[in-house]
């Protein structure tokens, strides 16, 4: 009787086992734009994490350094819905499953270049998990708006940082990641 449960018990665990881990499974991509530098401490934790390939998304054209003629720039781009054409593309796209969307909370919202980013490519099929850095925003309502770009894709739940917890987020990250079940 004794070696029946074990048996079960082995069964058991060896098929809940995989299915648990299915998700560490997929080919992952973290995706970022960072004009501070902020988004970009993020990311890299994120990918290190995951063990996921790393992605920046850059511009054409520059951002000005100075804050706030960015605000200027970043506003009137966000309110006419431009995108800034991008220097770079994701070779082998289609491989990805899971990609990480990271971007700066501009005017509550991702910045331009990461609006660009996400009607580059087909998202059907593919699972975003957002991730912003903020003064104090938070996601503002960047989430709806990936949502509206993105409406063929699963999101899971994401992860704002303030700027100032840049530097130290490895923590909250692994924690959310935990969560997630994508902790490598």
């Amino acid at each position: 009787m004794i070696h029946k449960i074990v048996l079960a018990m082995l069964m058991f665990t060896c098929i809940a086992v995989p299915a648990q881990n299915r998700e560490k499974e997929k080919k992952m991509l973290v995706a970022y734009f960072s004009h501070s530098g902020n988004t970009r401490t993020v990311a890299a934790e994120i990918a290190r994490a995951v063990g996921a390939d790393l992605f920046e998304i850059v511009p054409q054209k520059e951002y000005p350094t100075d804050y706030n003629s960015l605000l200027d720039v970043a506003k009137r781009e966000i309110n006419a819905g431009q995108r800034p054409a991008l220097k770079n593309r994701v070779t082998e796209f289609d491989t990805y499953d899971i990609i990480f969307v990271g971007s700066p909370n501009w005017w509550s919202t991702v910045a331009p270049p990461v609006a660009t980013f996400l009607t580059s490519y087909d998202f059907a099929g593919k699972t975003i998990v957002p991730f912003m850095t903020h003064g104090g925003g938070g996601f503002g309502h960047a989430i709806t708006d990936l949502k509206k770009l993105c409406p063929d894709a699963r999101f899971l739940d994401g992860l704002s940082i303030r700027d100032s917890s840049a530097g130290d987020c490895r923590p909250t990250i692994d924690k959310w990641l935990q969560k997630l079940n994508l902790l490598k």
